[in-house]
């Protein structure tokens, strides 16, 4: 990821490429980033035009902060905007994107999270939750800092009704729950809020959720990998 430009109060600009075949939801969301200070060098109208405008940023020295992009769009209309999401991580290893979809859908997460360049920096949020600027912004921010947000609508989708898979077996049933909540790009505080428990207590499940992920500490992202492991076994 490209280095933020700072605005005198500190706040990080976000430089971002954005993807949708629609003209008024493409000036929507340029309206809401632009409103929060952040930066919309570039818009794109099908999915071709996205990669080749990130691959000529990235040979210009440019590269975008993150990648917003819708996942139904031309040439093909179907999921072509998903494609081109993991196209692009692929060949700009660690590129942040924020995939856009009117889908709950658990396969296209799947294939997003674990497709190549598949190490965090990645969200994936229903087209709804836009218009709830405060949480559309927070992923933003999330995602092009190198964290993972899935939309929860998409969380509760995928959890197993069955008992928990590979190393989640490992996990309490509030363990369980407070990774959920990471998975939803939710921070400690916002997990004791939902759960009425205090810092502390979110503190000691988080780092329960680590240590029997077998993520020891001082390992790097853990909270990331921690959330693309709850993905891989639901």
């Amino acid at each position: 990821m490209t280095e933020f430009d700072r605005e005198s109060d500190g706040k990080s600009i976000v430089r971002i490429i954005l993807a949708d075949d629609s003209l008024l939801i493409r000036a929507g969301i340029r309206e809401i980033l632009v409103s929060s200070a952040h930066d919309v060098i570039r818009e794109c109208e099908d999915a071709d035009e996205l990669v080749a405008a990130v691959d000529d940023l990235a040979a210009a020295g440019a590269a975008p902060d993150l990648v917003i992009t819708d996942v139904r769009m031309p040439p093909g209309n179907t999921d072509d905007g998903l494609r081109a999401a993991i196209d692009i991580r692929s060949r700009h290893q660690g590129l942040p994107v924020l995939v856009l979809s009117a889908y709950v859908t658990g396969p296209y997460v799947r294939e997003l999270l674990n497709g190549p360049g598949a190490d965090g920096a990645v969200g994936y949020l229903l087209k709804e939750k836009v218009g709830r600027v405060a949480d559309f912004l927070r992923a933003v921010e999330t995602v092009s800092g190198g964290g993972v947000v899935i939309d929860p609508e998409v969380v509760r989708h995928v959890t197993r009704a069955d008992p928990p898979q590979g190393p989640l077996a490992r996990l309490t049933a509030r363990e369980q729950e407070v990774l959920a909540l990471m998975a939803e790009g939710r921070s400690n505080a916002e997990i004791a809020a939902e759960l009425f428990l205090s810092g502390a207590a979110v503190a000691k499940h988080v780092g329960n959720v680590f240590l029997k992920l077998g993520m020891p500490s001082g390992e790097d992202n853990r909270r990331v990998k921690a959330i693309l492991t709850w993905f891989e076994y639901n």
